[in-house]
């Protein structure tokens, strides 16, 4: 059997058509609006001032689609998804899938960009707006949760070390990884309004007595210095190879002698063709950043050893952005 058809082929062209449609329903909170109460669509579409036509035409999708169930005219989300897209669970992944609704904007315009049109980078989905921000970083935690304890484990701290998570969100790793090692101290640099994210969650959880919160942008600031263990967790394909050498030197910097710097990102083969996963995400960077992009191990080896890093070695091979690139700092 030859590995494409045509009917492959046209698959793989319309499969937008379904990311569309749950795009679509997300924009519109409908799961969270049928899973406070099941409607029919006429009065989903009161709610919504919109037009019943097309509403119950996407209702109708997202039943076959089996996101949705339906019975006798009324709508309600099938088994096991209000908890995962009501703007109202805790486990919700929505504002997750609201930034994929703001890049398949961005996306749109790949066409235009190959042919050397400019690119407009902006905020996903109002990145920028502190509600839907909290909103995204909190999603980010649901989907790393189980991730962040497996690199935890991976990765292997000491329990005197102290690690300095750059760009720790919400503290999901730092959580992780002094479960791992519970003697473990931490600092989270992050933006400012991360920080204070940071600052709720590690609360609750009973940590900030382990964990030091930091301000900053690492583009422009220098790190906190005095660690034994930093982490770039899906950090480096943001930035530009310029952008992420400055970073290098930062994070060496940052560390005591000896100390070591783990990256878990996509780390590309040499032909950038595998993991697939990694050559699809870089056109995400491609489409949303200035300079981003996914890296080969070669290339992030020879910005640390620029740096002064030395054994560079990789934990673990990627598949889905899980690759795990770890080097030292040298004793002296």
């Amino acid at each position: 059997m030859p590995e494409h058809t045509a009917e492959s082929i046209l698959s793989q062209a319309r499969a937008f058509m379904q990311s569309r449609i749950l795009l679509t329903a997300a924009e519109l909170d409908l799961f969270t609006i049928l899973d406070d109460q099941p409607s029919s669509a006429s009065r989903v579409a009161d709610l919504l001032s919109g037009d019943l036509r097309a509403l119950r035409m996407i209702l109708d999708a997202l039943v076959a689609m089996k996101l949705l169930a339906k019975s006798d005219g009324t709508y309600s989300c099938a088994e096991g998804i209000g908890p995962l897209l009501s703007a109202k669970s805790e486990e919700s992944v929505l504002p997750m899938v609201l930034h994929m609704a703001g890049l398949y904007q961005s996306w749109g315009r790949l066409t235009q960009q190959a042919i050397g049109s400019p690119a407009e980078h902006e905020s996903p989905v109002g990145l920028d707006d502190y509600g839907r921000l909290k909103a995204f970083i909190g999603a980010m935690h649901v989907v790393s949760h189980d991730r962040a304890k497996l690199t935890a484990q991976e990765v292997d701290p000491r329990s005197e070390e102290r690690l300095l998570d750059v760009g720790g969100a919400s503290g999901t790793f730092v959580m992780a990884f002094i479960e791992q090692a519970p003697g473990m101290k931490a600092t989270i640099f992050d933006r400012p309004a991360v920080v204070e994210m940071a600052r709720e969650r590690l609360g609750k959880a009973g940590l900030l007595g382990q964990v030091e919160l930091v301000a900053g942008d690492y583009n422009i600031d220098e790190l906190p210095q005095g660690h034994d263990l930093a982490l770039l967790s899906a950090i480096i394909h943001q930035n530009s190879p310029e952008q992420n050498q400055d970073l290098y030197y930062k994070v060496f910097r940052a560390l005591e002698p000896g100390g070591r710097v783990v990256i878990r990102d996509h780390v590309m083969e040499p032909d950038r063709t595998e993991p697939p996963a990694g050559a699809i995400f870089a056109i995400n960077m491609l489409a949303n950043t200035e300079g981003g992009g996914c890296y080969t191990l070669e290339e992030i080896r020879k910005g640390l050893e620029q740096a002064g890093f030395e054994d560079v070695e990789v934990l673990r091979r990627d598949s889905v952005m899980d690759g795990l690139v770890q080097a030292r700092k040298p004793k002296a």
